[in-house]
């Protein structure tokens, strides 16, 4: 892990290092998704008991998850043996909690929820592979319109307005479709940069900065499309 994973500076090696990247976040999606169905189904009669006696284990696992996103980013930063593990683990822990959002829905609007997520994520990808224009500045506008929404979420747990919430699902959606075009942008100038010469915790902390990105697209639109469920 410590060492560097060398790619030439050519075409090929890019796109090596985008489907390094890819990899590493179609294995945490598909690794959610499994532990979400077996929260679902194998283990519903555990999800409906933890949901109606033990609410304190989704909570306990949700803060859990906090802690792992920042141990997880910190430990691919540095490059170190233990980054991969904790993105995993984050991504596990994460398929978890996300069953009990799912399980609020009906398989059709979830199902809906997950394609157009890949739809828009896809596009938008290829959109900051390919822009030649500069996104870090609308990163930045991003980020400070991220920070206003959690902060309405917050504030929307107290007074559970629709309409609200309704209008930080939109935001959402806009915010994290842009961030994706950005992050991709990024994994372009991070291979340009350090000439391909790319460490693995690079490839790692992309990938986890575009996990976030899809997960949140996708509870976003879910909340959007299952509003009547």
């Amino acid at each position: 892990m410590n060492d560097n994973l060398i790619y030439t500076e050519s075409q090929d090696g890019l796109s090596a290092f985008f489907t390094k990247i890819y990899s590493l976040v179609g294995i945490g999606i598909g690794l959610s998704a499994f532990v979400s169905w077996l929260m679902l189904y194998p283990f519903q009669a555990n999800l409906i008991t933890i949901m109606n006696q033990y609410s304190w284990v989704y909570l306990g696992a949700f803060f859990v998850e906090l802690a792992l996103v920042f141990l997880a980013s910190n430990a691919a930063r540095k490059n170190t043996p233990a980054a991969l593990p904790l993105f995993l683990t984050y991504s596990a822990l994460n398929g978890f909690t996300l069953s009990f959002i799912i399980s609020q829905y009906v398989q059709t609007t979830v199902f809906q929820a997950f394609v157009s997520s890949a739809l828009v994520f896809f596009i938008m990808a290829a959109i900051g592979a390919t822009i030649k224009k500069d996104l870090s500045g609308m990163a930045k506008a991003l980020l400070a319109a991220l920070i206003g929404i959690i902060i309405a979420s917050v504030v929307n747990i107290f007074i559970r307005n629709d309409s609200m919430s309704f209008i930080i699902s939109i935001a959402s959606v806009l915010i994290f479709s842009g961030l994706i075009a950005y992050d991709n942008q990024m994994i372009k100038r991070v291979y340009q940069h350090t000439g391909g010469n790319v460490q693995d915790g690079w490839a790692i902390s992309m990938a986890l900065s575009l996990y976030l990105d899809f997960i949140n697209l996708f509870l976003s639109l879910l909340r959007i499309l299952g509003r009547n469920d």
